[in-house]
């Protein structure tokens, strides 16, 4: 509670399901976690009773037929709060006035306080169970990437390729995907967030592959780019320059760095070999409980790198109507560099 505080309240009502799960341990999709004068109560429906009874050690759960948020804020004027906050950012429109309708009407002005992102920035530092976790997920997602390659094949379709890397992943214990698989070649392999189609592997050509696992509970996130036949030299060149650009940008990764230092690092290997403008999105993000979390790496961010952090650095290189590449990695910063958490999986050049 010292962050709610900071933030000039003394409640808060949790209802963001990650953060939920990260703070009670439930691992539900509807619930609501109250926090007040030192106390914890999750609510939840009948669906859970077993489950959050078993997964929210040592916190009280209740279950009645009332909608969750409804027994929170109802627990909270309960408790005398006078200012509650709530994150604005997972909150709807309709949310907040759901929210302002369980509340006394002399009550409604000035109860609610929005402290957007206050439990997210809190998930941004790991500790040593989590960090474990994603190493489990990153090693998993490179095993992946080195059983899929063999159905790398010209006349494959993209989703077929998708298709194995999600069943493969299900039998090597991956509780979901992290996101929807993203498997773009030939001249598709130039659109950043190209979704697995029914678009054929060229015979000479690129292909980008960009999936993450979820084990249990938390994200991986990695991108390879192989070509199929022989490359000419241009497909070459453009390769290494954004390998190059990448390596560069893990190389300034530590505790201390801006997300900024980290974009620019990138940014400008691109820029002197004038593929900067094909570059159009932020070098990485922050992964965890959801696949993007911060920080944010990103032109101009202020925000510092911390020991604990778990970032994704994957600069691109996107050639409108010839060919994309994109190489991502999953790292780990600690004081004295940033650790590659996904570097079980090669990036070297690859002519399949």
């Amino acid at each position: 509670m010292k962050a709610a505080v900071a933030a000039g309240v003394n409640a808060l009502l949790v209802t963001h399901p990650s953060d939920v799960r990260y703070l009670s341990g439930f691992t539900g999709s509807s619930a609501a976690l109250a926090l007040a004068g030192g106390k914890a109560v999750l609510f939840t429906d009948g669906r859970y009773r077993a489950q959050a009874k078993n997964e929210a050690k040592g916190l009280r759960v209740v279950v009645e037929q009332k909608p969750a948020t409804v027994l929170a804020v109802e627990w909270l004027v309960e408790q005398g709060v006078a200012r509650c906050g709530f994150d604005s950012a997972h909150t709807s429109v309709a949310g907040w006035e759901r929210l302002r309708q369980a509340l006394p009407t002399g009550k409604r002005r000035g109860f609610f306080v929005g402290v957007e992102g206050l439990v997210t920035r809190l998930r941004e530092v790991k500790d040593e169970d989590e960090i474990d976790r994603m190493r489990r997920a990153a090693d998993l997602g490179c095993r992946l990437f080195e059983g899929v390659l063999e159905h790398v094949v010209a006349g494959a379709t993209e989703a077929s390729v998708a298709a194995e890397l999600e069943y493969q992943a299900r039998l090597g214990g991956a509780e979901a995907m992290s996101f929807e698989t993203i498997v773009a070649s030939g001249e598709r392999s130039a659109l950043p967030h190209g979704k697995a189609s029914g678009a054929k592997l060229p015979r000479r050509g690129f292909c980008t592959m960009d999936f993450g696992v979820v084990l249990e509970g938390y994200c991986s996130d990695m991108t390879r780019t192989v070509h199929l036949g022989k490359a000419s030299q241009r497909e070459w060149d453009v390769y290494h320059s954004v390998l190059e650009a990448q390596l560069a940008a893990v190389e300034i990764v530590r505790s201390g760095v801006t997300g900024g230092e980290v974009d620019e690092a990138a940014r400008s290997v691109l820029r002197r070999a004038k593929l900067d403008k094909y570059f159009s999105h932020s070098t990485g993000h922050g992964v965890g409980l959801e696949i993007h979390e911060g920080p944010r790496l990103a032109k101009d961010q202020k925000q510092v790198l911390e020991p604990g952090m778990v970032i994704t650095i994957e600069p691109g290189a996107y050639l409108p109507g010839e060919f994309g590449i994109r190489i991502e990695d999953m790292v780990l910063v600690t004081d004295d560099g940033g650790e590659v958490l996904t570097a079980g999986s090669p990036k070297v050049w690859m002519e399949l």
